[in-house]
């Protein structure tokens, strides 16, 4: 039974998701429908946490927009996700980045940038 349950899961995975982890600052085309046209609509913002495996991976997304802070859950392998960007990589010491929610400012989306120095 299982191995059913994992060949369609495999079906419906995703082949070129790129890797990205927790403090990276991304963009997330994702696919908007209006009526009976599409298009393209970009969220950008830092990824707060990262969680689940297989089909079920989820990651959110958090930004300042207007001074309100949004988050948005994005599921890795959806077909509403049109692509990941990675703009910069982020070092935390964290797995989840639930801390940024109490900040104010530009302190609310700052994370240490990955410098060559570190590797």
């Amino acid at each position: 039974m299982s191995t059913i349950i994992d060949k369609i899961d495999s079906e419906q995975l995703k082949k070129d998701v790129a890797t990205f982890n927790v403090g990276d600052s991304v963009k997330i085309h994702t696919r908007v429908i209006e009526g009976d046209k599409e298009r393209i609509q970009i969220f950008a913002g830092i990824i707060i946490s990262h969680k689940g495996a297989g089909l079920n991976e989820a990651f959110t997304v958090r930004k300042i927009s207007y001074g309100e802070g949004v988050e948005r859950v994005f599921p890795v392998h959806s077909p509403k996700v049109a692509k990941i960007e990675v703009v910069k990589n982020g070092k935390v010491r964290r797995a989840r980045l639930h801390y940024l929610r109490g900040r104010k400012g530009k302190q609310a989306m700052t994370v240490k940038e990955q410098g060559l120095a570190d590797a």
